[in-house]
């Protein structure tokens, strides 16, 4: 029988694994069957992508575009609200959650958003869920394994969201407060943007102790959006400096940087040597949470790659790949295969 999870028991020491999306090279992402393959496989933390929906609920979609992961495309009663719209600056077509009310996205189910990857298997099967219905999901895993699972929710287009009057960090803090797993259990809330982890920080006080804040950072030469809105300078370039970073360090507990930021290819394709950012970043006293590993082919380094197409899996090279940046120091990582990644921490831990 396994031993049971008492809420407030801490996740070991230890590299975390954080499903992205859930275990989405399995399972179309952000849905409770891609959350239960992550926990299955071992996942110490899952991952819901916020977004909002017209009436102000918070439901799990990558994007608040919805036309390429649900299949709303074949639902005529909801034809005509196709548009264009321009969001974080950049213009994108299709159908918006802001646009739909929780009980019309309910009528949904998902779709793989990489179907020439990953196929469509499971297209059609799964229904889109609310940040408040993934919580009580993982409080009753937690329970069942007797082991405590993080959630680390990220705050999607949160500048976009409060020009249309329909704000989340303040609702994100009052799911967490409304129930009693989250209330004690492992959390972490991330961000592209940066003055919304900063109103956080000043929210949270010291009166969450088991919440903490992830920075996300992007390319170097692109801006928080935030940021870029009101005509500020700072980069994600700037942020990674050992200045930046000290900075970042204020409000924040980690940073997620891509993981080519750590190790960047070089004119090869393949994996060259770690970067002074995670050293730099721990001078400081913040972790490094570094985005995505993923199996196949068309995402690894080409000295890792296996035989087949750019869809075929290659598990061993995936595996590698996370060893690499195991042994430049990261505290955790995002990957769409938790059990590669479980294989990657504890196989090498039994080295």
């Amino acid at each position: 029988m396994a031993s049971t999870f008492h809420p407030g028991q801490p996740i070991a020491s230890r590299v975390l694994v954080i499903g992205h999306r859930g275990a989405s090279a399995l399972r179309p992402e952000h849905t409770l069957a891609s959350y239960a393959k992550a926990i299955a496989d071992g996942a110490d933390f899952i991952e819901p992508d916020l977004v909002s929906t017209r009436d102000g609920f918070l439901v799990a979609r990558h994007e608040n575009e919805i036309g390429g992961t649900t299949d709303i495309a074949l639902h005529a009663e909801f034809a005509s609200r196709k548009t264009t719209k321009i969001v974080d600056g950049k213009p994108g077509t299709g159908w918006f959650t802001e646009d739909f009310t929780l009980a019309e996205l309910k009528t949904l189910r998902a779709r793989e958003r990489l179907p020439e990857l990953r196929g469509t298997t499971f297209d059609g099967q799964f229904q889109l869920v609310t940040f408040d219905e993934i919580i009580d999901f993982v409080a009753a895993e937690a329970a069942t394994l007797g082991r405590p699972i993080g959630i680390i929710p990220e705050i999607k287009h949160s500048t976009y969201f409060a020009q249309l009057k329909l704000p989340m960090e303040d609702k994100v803090l009052a799911a967490i407060d409304a129930h009693a797993y989250t209330r004690v259990a492992p959390v972490e809330i991330q961000s592209f943007e940066v003055e919304n982890l900063r109103y956080l920080r000043g929210k949270l006080g010291k009166t969450h102790p088991n919440v903490r804040l992830l920075q996300l950072m992007d390319a170097g030469d692109e801006k928080p959006w935030d940021e870029a809105a009101r005509g500020g300078s700072l980069t994600y370039a700037a942020m990674m400096t050992p200045a930046g970073l000290a900075t970042v360090r204020e409000y924040a507990d980690a940073i997620g940087p891509s993981i080519r930021s750590l190790i960047p290819l070089d004119a090869n394709g393949t994996l060259s040597k770690p970067t002074a950012l995670i050293d730099d970043a721990h001078r400081v006293g913040l972790e490094v949470h570094p985005y995505t590993f993923r199996p196949e082919n068309h995402f690894l380094p080409k000295d890792l790659r296996g035989p087949g197409t750019d869809a075929a899996r290659h598990d061993e090279g995936s595996i590698t790949e996370m060893r690499r940046f195991l042994a430049a120091g990261i505290d955790a990582f995002f990957t769409d295969d938790p059990a590669l990644g479980r294989k990657a921490v504890d196989g090498r831990a039994a080295r």
